[in-house]
């Protein structure tokens, strides 16, 4: 007794049905469209690759130990910047070098943008950080997710921040992270 094969008919019946139903939901209109001050995708994503660059211009200071540099990422004045700085220039003044730094951005919220300035809530934390002294390296522990308000302004062709609020003072926090006492 040999077994009847499979009608092959509602395999082919379900794939014609399925590809219907994906056409028609591509083509239907939308019943709730974007509201008109939607800005384009672009829009909204550019700031956050100014913030990017911004983050790995200051990784780049950190790692080489340049004081200078990381001055040019800030607005003169900038208690964010004048923070950094001193934190900076404590680890240099100990011989030790932090490398490694990057931000990992959990959600930023984009509250306005211009050609002149941005202002961004953003949500991160330092990951990947190494504090090298000689041949040897520590690394220091992942930060915790902090919220924080960033201001970025443009000053020529150059992004800088000009305030940073909802932080912990940057020395605590680096206090805190690597078991030293810089307070």
């Amino acid at each position: 007794m040999t077994a009847a094969a499979p009608s092959r008919r509602p395999v082919a019946l379900g794939v014609a049905v399925a590809a219907l139903l994906l056409v028609g939901a591509a083509l239907w209109p939308d019943d709730d469209p974007a509201p008109r001050s939607a800005a384009p995708a672009a829009d909204r994503t550019a700031p956050l690759a100014v913030l990017r660059a911004w983050d790995d211009d200051r990784a780049a200071a950190w790692r080489e130990g340049d004081l200078r540099a990381l001055r040019r990422l800030y607005l003169p004045g900038s208690r964010a910047g004048a923070a950094d700085r001193a934190m900076l220039a404590s680890y240099l003044d100990r011989g030790l070098r932090v490398t490694g730094i990057r931000m990992q951005v959990a959600a930023a919220d984009v509250r306005r943008a211009s050609d002149e300035r941005m202002v961004l809530l953003v949500t991160d934390r330092l990951v990947g950080a190494e504090v090298r002294g000689g041949d040897e390296a520590v690394p220091l522990p992942v930060d915790g997710w902090s919220r924080r308000r960033v201001v970025l302004v443009r000053t020529g062709d150059r992004w800088r921040v000009g305030e940073v609020t909802g932080q912990a003072r940057a020395d605590a926090i680096t206090a805190a992270a690597s078991g030293s006492s810089n307070r």
